[in-house]
């Protein structure tokens, strides 16, 4: 009997380090896709912009991209970061106060 017992308890325990192993696998393959990826057609919608501009931006290199089958798909972060670098504060620091 405590054969059984002990034997339950080894397979307990290597299911126990299988359960992890699995769970650090899949955080491991979530963190490497987790960069959310956009087509062309959101970026426009999103920023407002044509396609020409879309395409503009592309070959003059201010926005990384990656194209598959004739489709464009940017990073949302490269499209933050683009819009970050191009941001102009106000220059009217005391705007609306007398």
């Amino acid at each position: 009997m405590t054969e059984i017992i002990e034997l339950i308890l080894s397979l307990s325990q290597e299911i126990k380090t299988i359960k992890a192993y699995l769970q650090q696998f899949q955080k491991s393959r979530l963190e490497r896709f987790s960069e959310a990826w956009i087509d062309g057609q959101d970026v426009m919608q999103t920023l407002h912009i044509s396609k020409r501009t879309l395409q503009t931006l592309r070959d003059s290199e201010m926005l990384p991209y990656s194209r598959i089958n004739g489709k464009f798909y940017y990073k949302v972060s490269d499209i933050e970061k683009m819009l970050e670098t191009n941001y102009q504060p106000s220059k009217s620091a005391g705007h609306g106060s007398k």
